[in-house]
Order: C-alpha cells, then structure tokens, then sequence
C-alpha cells in the first residue's frame, strides 16, 4: 500500500497541522512530512510496488521521474519555509502548511494516476489546494492573481475533462470500456480516429492550459509573481509538470493508434509560440519574479517543441529538459525570494549593484540565471541540445535555426535584466539585513539545487538515464 501512503499521507498530516495552534509545530510537521515523502517515495522507485486501486494507481517510468522530481522540489521548498516564514511579517500564516501539504498530496496522486478520470480528478485538486497559497499576501494583486488562477486553470480542465469524454467514445464497442492508460494503448488500434484527434486535441488545450503554453498562459505570470518564493518553486517546477504529464498520456495513446503525425503539428505550434510569447515578455521586464514566470512560458514550449518532434530522442530531452527546468527555477525563485527580503522590492530596476549588498543572493541568482538559459556545463544545455539535435536528426532543420534563434534571444532578454541587478552600480531599495542563521536557512536549498542543475549537466547518473529513455519509449511507442 505504499502509492496509497504517498498519497494519503501528506493530506492527513496537511489536517494535523491545521490543528496545531503554533506555527512552529506547523513547520516541524511540514519538514517532517516532506522527510517522510522522500522516503517512501525513495522505497517505491526501489522497490516497483505492484498497482494499487484496481491498477489506477501505479508507478511507471513517467510517474517515476515526475514524483522523483516533485518530492525532491517539495524536500527543498520546505527547508526554505523555516527561514522565510520566520522574516515574512503577515498575521494570518496558519493555512499554510495545511494547503501546502494537501497540494503535495494531489500533485503526488498526479504522478501515480494510470486512469484518465481519476488523473483529472488530480489536476483540478492542485488548482484548488493551491489557489490560497497564490492569495497568502491577502493583496489586491495576490486576490486577482488566485481568481485568474481559479478560472483559467478551471476552463482548462474543463476542455481536458471533455477530451477525457470524447477518448472514451472512441473506445470499441466490444472492448472493457477501460480508461486506464494501459488498456486505452492496447485498444488504440482499434479506436475510432476521429474521436481520438478530437479528444487529443481539448486535451491538449486543456491541460496546455495549466501547463501555461501560450495563448493560454496569462494566469502564469500572476500566478507564480504573487505567491510565496517556496510557492512559485513549486508552481514552475512541479505543477507544471504535472499538467505536462497529463499530455504525454495522451500521447501514448495517439502514437499507438498510429496518429503520431497528426499530434506533431500542434504541440509544434504551440511550442514555438510559447518560446516566442515567453521571450518577448523578457523584454525589459519590470517585475523580476515575472521575469521568471514568463522564462516558465518559453520552457514550456521548449518541452512542447521536443515532444512534437514525433521522435524518442526528442522526447528524451523534453524529459531532460522537465527535470533541469525544475532544478534551476526553483534555484532562481529561491533566490528571488532573498533579493525581496534584503531589497523589499520586486522591481528589477530598483535592484542594483546586489553582488556588493548580498553576495548570497547576487550569487544564487547569478547561477540560477545562467543554468536557466542553458549556459554550460549546467543540466538545461544538455537537454536543449538534445532537442535540437533531434531536430536536425527529423529533418526539421529550419525549425531548428528558428528554435535556436529563440534560445538566443530569450538568453539576450534575460541577461539584460538580470545582469544589471546582480553587477551594476550599487543602489536602490534596501529591505532588512538577513542573519547568518536565516541566511543558511535560505541559501542552502537553493544551492543544493544549483549544484544538482549542475551536476547533471557534466553527468547523468545510469539509473536516471535509464529511466528516461524508458519513458521516451513508452511515450513514443518504440519510434526511434
């Protein structure tokens, strides 16, 4: 029963901690429950436990890596909590760690779905779990960002809840009437082509939606602005995935049904016009926490463009590229988080000189840029390269010059407003000065993941390596 422990256990500790009146008892079940996680997480990968649930539950490569990735975040963003709820100076912190704790639940229920309804099911709990962790500030930007939020991300997975209808009446007549992923891949030969690209296709809108691909992205940058840094981590480099998931089950289906070159052109469109949309709002961007949003957008198309290659080793670097985008923005919104407690502001412009203020800060926020941008040797290079190699390699070679044009420009837009912050003359807005004590607290989950974006960009451990070509497999349907 360890899927179902993984998934229940964060939301009847999330129900504890609501019941705890002191907040430090909330943060010791917080980090005591993201232990736990890593754990029993750890045991499934080990272990390969059998299905659970009638086989809704189950852990394959794909689940593997997304819960690895998710479990890892989530350890990171609440080591940060302990030192950036002790400095964040707001009277009503005691949901909190409740919510946090029940959208790790329906994040980690995400990743083990094997049936399509129960999957949905998932997704729209995230949107609900974490939607008062966006309005934490209680702000009138944190309001409009959490009802965005609630009603984009809700349309969207009203689409995907129709594409999941339309999938099952494409399913034989005679066959078990089964949305679990496995059944629906061995019945794809058999269904009816029609209904399977018109539920492929709101299934791609609707979870593209909360994946944050253009045009459906607008929710993103409000989103990922307003809530708590630990928040925002978890917002770009676990949910995200998440939704992304849902359409790489999707695509299993497609692709055994023999229709991989019907999906290829859309996820295509989309990819690229959310790396362009994503760039352009790099452009002087205001506001460095949407800065980062938006390089969430142009990443998103990124892992869109390497799926919709069509091949194994495009999707190899989608996945490579999900994992290292997950590691590098949770290093940035952590470090953003630093900049806002020793600034007190968001706004780029008046950031100045912050490598001669606080060299931590400058720091983190200097290697979260460079490995965001796919600098090397930091882990995005490999996985950017990997896709446009496998661009080259489909024949795809002027997408491949427009996907590298892109990637220059994205780097140029970012670097102008990031370099000035962290090199430029000294000045500007002045938070508090920040503790030894807070400042370890802080600075070492993000450089943990830093060294970990790193590291994986001179070297991908066997096991991992493994795994992803696994799921590039399964996802390709053995397409080479």
């Amino acid at each position: 029963m360890i899927l179902t422990a993984l998934v229940l256990c964060p939301i009847l500790l999330g129900a504890l901690a609501w019941s705890l009146p002191r907040r430090t008892a909330r943060r010791a079940v917080l980090v005591g429950a993201s232990l736990l996680q890593v754990l029993l997480a750890g045991a499934a990968m080990w272990r390969g436990p059998a299905p659970e649930w009638g086989g809704a539950l189950a852990l394959d490569p794909l689940g593997k890596l997304f819960l690895g990735v998710t479990t890892l975040l989530f350890a990171a963003a609440s080591l940060y909590t302990f030192g950036y709820m002790a400095l964040h100076r707001h009277p009503r912190k005691r949901h909190y760690v409740p919510v946090l704790l029940f959208f790790l639940g329906s994040m980690t229920l995400a990743t083990l779905s094997q049936h399509l309804g129960l999957f949905w099911v998932a997704l729209e709990a995230t949107t609900l779990s974490s939607a008062p962790l966006v309005y934490f500030d209680r702000s009138e930007k944190s309001l409009e960002a959490a009802w965005k939020y609630l009603i984009l991300c809700s349309v969207g997975i009203a689409l995907a809840l129709a594409g999941t209808f339309f999938l099952a009446l494409a399913l034989p007549a005679e066959g078990p009437g089964s949305l679990l992923v496995a059944d629906l891949v061995a019945q794809a030969p058999l269904m009816s082509a029609p209904w399977l690209k018109v539920g492929f296709l709101f299934l791609l809108v609707g979870y593209g939606t909360k994946m944050g691909l253009a045009p459906m992205h607008t929710w993103l940058p409000d989103a990922h602005a307003e809530a708590p840094p630990p928040v925002s981590a978890l917002l770009s480099g676990a949910l995200l995935n998440c939704a992304f998931l849902g359409i790489l089950r999707a695509l299993e289906v497609m692709n055994a049904a023999g229709l991989a070159s019907f999906v290829q052109k859309p996820l295509l469109a989309f990819g690229f016009l959310s790396m362009a949309t994503g760039t352009a709002f790099l452009i002087r961007q205001p506001d460095y926490k949407r800065l980062l949003a938006y390089s969430s957008v142009e990443h998103m198309g990124i892992l869109a463009v390497g799926v919709g290659l069509g091949s194994a080793q495009g999707i190899f670097g989608a996945l490579l590229h999900a994992l290292n985008h997950s590691l590098a923005k949770g290093l940035l919104f952590f470090a953003a988080g630093l900049i806002f407690l020793v600034t007190g502001t968001k706004s780029a412009a008046e950031v100045r000189g912050l490598l001669g203020r606080s060299p931590l800060a400058a720091a983190l926020f200097a290697a979260g840029f460079f490995a965001i941008t796919g600098t090397p040797p930091f882990g995005l290079f490999v996985s950017e390269f990997t896709i446009l190699s496998a661009a080259f390699s489909a024949g795809h070679a002027v997408l491949a010059v427009l996907y590298l044009a892109l990637l220059v420009a994205a780097f140029t837009a970012m670097g102008a407003v990031v370099l000035p912050m962290v090199f430029g003359r000294p000045g500007g807005a002045r938070g508090e000065s920040l503790s030894a004590r807070n400042s370890w607290l802080l600075g070492a989950p993000a450089a943990l993941l830093g060294l970990a974006s790193l590291g994986l960009g001179l070297w991908i451990p066997r096991g991992l390596m493994v795994l992803l070509k696994a799921g590039a497999v399964l996802v390709s349907g053995g397409h080479p």
